[in-house]
């Protein structure tokens, strides 16, 4: 066996969890990165194993490869899921799933020698984070800190550690977004979360007594990835470094990811404009997922907006061209996929927090930024009717706006039935007439802007009760139909 293949991979590791969970029927799933060394890594396992355990693997997620896809596991009635390569760690709903995060290659004395060149200066205790495929070498690089500057690092500078290399399903998803896990490596991992416990991208810490955030410099281990971008945004007012291991240098101008900032917030004040609004299902599998966009069409609701449910798998700015009607897309996926770059998409593309301060009347945004599901449940205010009946200033449009009045609308909507269409456009036709109304002229639901589109789908003629005949297509090729003459 490729003795570099077992430790990165950790071939009989995961093999012994195979055999004293008596597990018959494994799905192993890979991120496309990592297809290469699929058929190796089954072929090393394959030699470890029973011939009663059978080996599935999974490649392609419809989702984000670092979420478990316990979809697709479940298609091959799989005991459980071996995870390679980077993770969120997000909670598991069905399936009990081991993580095999990899093992990168780091010069533990170069990046010792930086940790404590920023270290010392500065003042301030540092809290040293890192990407997951780092974790191997944080023992090593924790006790050559201590050996450098004796007891005073200790407390000068501290380490996060991995939540979890083994995942259980929640019990009950629906009261408890907490992970319930086994081999933890920190006992402050899992359970309740008291102030001053930290958990984000798969790692945990605690803080003394006292202490914040905002008291520490964060120096990162790893590359410029999706974590480390959650890390920013979520820990914006910290002083941060990263130390980049494949290049062995450290970065410190963290410009262009702070202007993700004021990014985000520009599509905030965007969403509050919006009139129809579509929840974006990112995930099947994060436990939690199912409350949280509930949670949106309350919210939404509440707002007076009219929301729509999509699942379309990853999504692109084609699928959602689709959607034209869709005036912003909120995008409910586990932390480290949420954030899409939408400046290619007809509209914008936000998260349920950035949802929750553009859609409640009142909230104003400090700058702290939430991505966890856990974190964001039943945390929206829930504004009166009062409240949302009054004219709001628009920062995009530069003057005040006013909506429809949505609960006449429901209402007519609900007691017309069949007639809602019609109605609906009547009151769109009269509204756009109007000059004098102080009313937003666009679209309220889909069924409004189909009504004012140019092109509404096949002519359906509906002045008879008779069922119509079949329409049939063309025969054959596109190089010559049937009924075509030949040249």
């Amino acid at each position: 066996m490729d003795k570099e293949l077992e430790w990165s991979y950790e071939i009989g590791r995961t093999a012994e969890f195979i055999e004293s969970n008596k597990l018959r029927r494994v799905a192993l799933q890979f991120p496309d990165e990592l297809l290469k060394d699929s058929v190796r890594i089954v072929t090393a396992l394959r030699a470890s194993l029973s011939e009663q355990v059978g080996l599935f693997l999974m490649a392609d997620t419809a989702y984000g490869s670092c979420c478990v896809d316990e979809v697709g596991a479940s298609h091959v009635d799989a005991d459980c899921v071996v995870h390679y390569g980077h993770t969120c760690l997000s909670p598991t709903t069905k399936l009990p799933s081991l993580f095999v995060f990899g093992k990168a290659p780091i010069t533990v004395s170069h990046c010792v020698t930086n940790l404590l060149h920023y270290a010392q200066p500065t003042g301030k205790p540092v809290m040293v984070l890192f990407g997951l495929d780092y974790a191997h070498s944080i023992q090593q690089i924790r006790e050559s800190v201590m050996a450098a500057g004796g007891r005073d690092y200790k407390r000068e500078v501290q380490f996060a550690d991995v939540m979890c290399s083994v995942m259980n399903p929640l019990s009950d998803p629906q009261v408890s977004n907490d992970i319930a896990a086994d081999g933890v490596t920190s006992s402050n991992s899992f359970g309740t979360v008291s102030g001053n416990v930290y958990r984000i991208g798969g790692l945990v810490w605690e803080l003394p007594e006292g202490s914040k955030m905002e008291d520490y410099l964060l120096f990162w281990i790893g590359s410029n990835n999706s974590a480390f971008a959650n890390i920013v945004l979520t820990y914006s007012g910290c002083e941060i470094v990263r130390y980049d291991a494949s290049e062995c240098s450290m970065v410190t101008d963290l410009s262009q990811q702070r202007r993700i900032l004021k990014r985000r917030y520009y599509l905030m004040e965007k969403a509050k404009d919006a009139n129809i609004v579509a929840i974006l299902v990112g995930t099947l599998g994060v436990a939690g997922y199912l409350n949280m966009i509930h949670q949106m069409k309350e919210l939404i609701t509440a707002a007076g907006k009219k929301v729509y449910t999509l699942v379309m798998g990853r999504p692109n700015p084609a699928k959602l061209a689709n959607f034209p009607e869709c005036d912003i897309f909120i995008y409910v996926s586990c932390a480290q996929t949420a954030l899409l770059d939408s400046k290619e998409y007809l509209a914008p593309v936000i998260t349920p927090f950035e949802a929750m301060l553009a859609f409640s009347r009142g909230s104003q945004w400090t700058g702290e930024y939430v991505m966890e599901f856990r974190d964001l449940k039943n945390s929206s205010p829930v504004e009166s009717r009062n409240q949302s009946e009054e004219a709001r200033f628009s920062f995009i449009q530069g003057g005040y706006v006013e909506g429809f009045d949505r609960e006449g609308n429901d209402a007519e909507e609900d007691k017309e039935g069949a007639l809602a269409l019609a109605n609906v456009t009547e009151k769109a036709l009269q509204l756009r007439d109007d000059p004098n109304t102080t009313a937003k002229r666009t679209a309220k639901s889909g069924a409004e802007f189909l009504a004012a589109r140019s092109y509404q789908g096949l002519d359906i003629h509906y002045d008879t009760s008779l069922p119509g005949p079949y329409l049939m297509g063309r025969k054959g090729r596109a190089a010559g139909y049937q009924d075509e003459k030949s040249m």
